[in-house]
This record gives C-alpha cells, structure tokens and sequence, in this order.
C-alpha cells in the first residue's frame, strides 16, 4: 500500500488517522505513551497486530519520559504505564501481548542501566513492527493455497495494512492471490458502525487495482444463499486455544451463513492472536464502545438521542463454523484446539 500506516522517527510515533480516511490523509502525533492510549482506544490505530505495534512503541516512549528516574522508579512508573496501555482496548491480545514481550525484555535485563533498559525497548519495539511485516507476508503465502482461480471472496472490517504494520493479514492473502494471478474478485461488508470495510478495506482495495464491491452488511446473506461466494476470509483480535474466535461484530453471522451454505470460512491471523490462556470464547472480554458509534454517522444524528444502544465491538464465532485459522506457521484445521497446539511457542 502506498500509505505506512506506523511510522516511528525522531522519537515520534506517526499513525495514519484511520478515522479520517479515505476522505484526508493526515498522520497523528503521539510524543508520549498518553497520546499513544488515546490513539489506541479511538481507533486512530486499529487492528490486533497494528495496536500491539502501537503499544510497544507506547511503552518505549514511557521508557523515554522516565529516563532520569532511579531505576526502581523507572520500572515502577513504565510498568504502570504498560497496565495503561494494555487496557485502552481489552478485547484485542495483540496488545497485552506486545506489552508483556516488552516487560519480559526488562525482566531479563535487570542488571542493565536505565539508558540502556531504554535503547534495548526502542530495539524491542522496531523489532515487533519488523517481524509483523515479515509475518504477514508468511501469512498470505500460506492463506493463498486455500483461494480457488477465479474466487469470489467476501471479506468482513479492514484487515489489511491498515490494520497492521505492512501487508495485512486476510486482505493480505487476498493480495497474495490477486498478485498471483487468480482472477479473484473481492465484496467488502460496510461493517457498521464505525466503516471500516467501507471507508478502509475499499480504499486499499482500489490502491491494489484488486476487483472489488462494496455491500452493507446484510447482503452478505444474500449472496451466500445465491452461490456467488466461493470463500470467506476474516481476520482475527483473539483466537481462543480451543479454537473459538472473537473477531469484529458481524464476524459470527458471516460464519452461521457459511455453514448452512457450506462456503469455506477461514480466519488468518498471526500466533501472536492466539490466546492459550483463554480455554474457549466465553471466556473473552468484548469491549463495549460509546453509543454515539450507532447513534450517529460523522457527527451527523442517525437516531434519537435518547434511545439506548447496545454496540459490542466483538462477537465470538464458535470453532464449528471454522474452515480453518491461517497463521504465519501454517494452517490451522479441525481439531482446532490440536492443531492450534502445535503452533504454541511460534508466537515468542
């Protein structure tokens, strides 16, 4: 794509605002780890690998302010900073899992000067943005043995550079096949409220020349039951060990349809998604986000202001309605939770 959506210079973090887009391409600012928590949790970044990123740079600029502290201090005061940013968005595991890599480097490190706790945290954090890259790459090459010559594909949120470093995880393999030569063609779901197919998934899609529709969300269903999707690629903000699968909401009606239909439903997302900790989906946290979300549309009153809203950001697709998990080790395939097994430790 042409646009980096993290750019990290002159101890700055530069984010490309995905909540302007496509209509202005402006960069935010983030100077310390406030600014960076802030962008996090009103989605100037979003994205499960594009947040832990963010999150580690973050907590590198926390390392920069608390510099001058004694050492006690330091590792107390960017510790706290690390519970901070972790909570800006619950839901997606990247981010707590890019924080306790960071915490872990300093934990092995406990002999080391403040000065050089620091550099090795800027290191640290490149080194998460790099290796995202790398591993979307390996992700795409991988999913691209699932796409059929000629596939329809339908797609759900934005999951491509945007939402990560570089490349992009389901719109990257999306990507891998146009690039190859597949002939796909690709609809896009609006995914309401907050548009991220609509205003994001499209505008990579016509920067990639990729042949693309856009659909509200309810279509989905319609063209399903007619025959005209060969394949469903979603992304991923946490993977269950069991295999259950907590994506953007709408994520599970697009799964159900797959089902009854008997349409190919994979996920694509790297192992740093993969919670082991969390046994099944019930177990997941869903964020709940203001109703302003759904009451309105860029400022713009859609719906009383009175009315109560209930707007989850996340539903929980059961491992049932998975085809299979495409990761940067390999493909995941029924029994989910054996098969994910396998891959514990690549995500290190």
């Amino acid at each position: 794509m042409e646009h980096e959506a993290i750019k990290f210079d002159d101890d700055t973090l530069h984010l490309l605002d995905q909540r302007k887009l496509p209509t202005a391409v402006e960069y935010y600012r983030a100077d310390d780890f406030r600014e960076v928590e802030f962008a996090i949790a009103d989605m100037v970044v979003r994205g499960a690998p594009a947040i832990g990123a963010t999150g580690a740079y973050g907590l590198y600029l926390a390392g920069r302010e608390y510099e001058g502290e004694p050492k006690d201090k330091f590792l107390k005061l960017v510790r706290e900073a690390g519970k901070e940013l972790s909570q800006a968005r619950p839901t997606a595991v990247n981010l707590t899992w890019a924080i306790r890599r960071m915490d872990n480097l300093l934990e092995k490190n406990s002999e080391a000067s403040v000065e050089e706790l620091v550099k090795m945290m800027g290191e640290e954090a490149e080194r998460i943005a790099r290796e995202d890259v790398e591993t979307n790459k390996e992700m795409a090459r991988n999913g691209n043995e699932v796409v059929p010559e000629g596939a329809t594909v339908i797609t759900h949120c934005n999951t491509g550079a945007l939402a990560t470093v570089g490349y992009g995880t389901a719109l990257g393999v999306i990507r891998e096949a146009h690039n190859s030569g597949k002939n796909i063609e690709v609809y896009a779901d609006e995914t309401r409220p907050r548009l991220q197919g609509a205003r994001l998934t499209t505008f990579e899609l016509i920067e990639e020349d990729i042949p693309a529709t856009l659909i509200v969300d309810s279509v989905a269903a319609t063209l399903i039951r007619d025959g005209r999707v060969d394949l469903v690629l979603v992304g991923a903000d946490r993977v269950a060990g069991n295999g259950d699968v907590a994506n953007k909401i709408g994520t599970y009606n697009l799964s159900e349809l797959a089902r009854v239909h008997d349409v190919p439903f994979f996920v694509v997302a790297p192992t740093s998604t993969i919670d082991y900790e969390v046994e099944s989906g019930d177990d997941i946290e869903i964020e709940e986000r203001d109703p302003e979300e759904v009451r309105t549309i860029n400022g713009k009153e859609i719906a009383p202001e009175e009315v109560d809203v209930y707007n989850p950001a996340f539903d929980v697709t059961p491992k049932q309605n998975v085809t299979g998990i495409v990761t940067e080790a390999g493909i995941a395939r029924p029994p989910l939770e054996e098969s994910l097994a396998k891959f514990q430790g690549s995500e290190e």
